[in-house]
């Protein structure tokens, strides 16, 4: 695969980034989120988490199932301080 390949579309991440980090040390999709922001735009890395998963297992020589799945957060959003306290998202406003 040439090194300009887009892997992951939301955060502009490039197939030579990805194995780039990866002989740098970085050998856990995790990682590879955590510094290249890989998995955390839009899509919550629907779409390229299996592809680095496997570029991964490529470059170290470990199976997929060794490297694994970066943990997920679901999505936050604000709510009101009485929500908290107790009262309805209908009282607050």
């Amino acid at each position: 695969m040439k090194d300009d390949v887009v892997i992951c579309r939301c955060e502009d991440v490039t197939y030579g980034q990805i194995v780039e980090a990866v002989r740098s040390g970085l050998t856990t999709t995790e990682e590879i989120k955590r510094i290249l922001r890989c998995g955390m735009g839009p899509c919550q890395g629907r779409t390229c988490t299996r592809l680095i998963t496997r570029i991964i297992a490529e470059e170290t020589g470990r199976t997929i199932e060794e490297i694994g799945r970066p943990a997920v957060r679901p999505p936050a959003r604000p709510i009101e301080i009485g929500v908290l306290a107790g009262r309805s998202d209908e009282e607050n406003r």
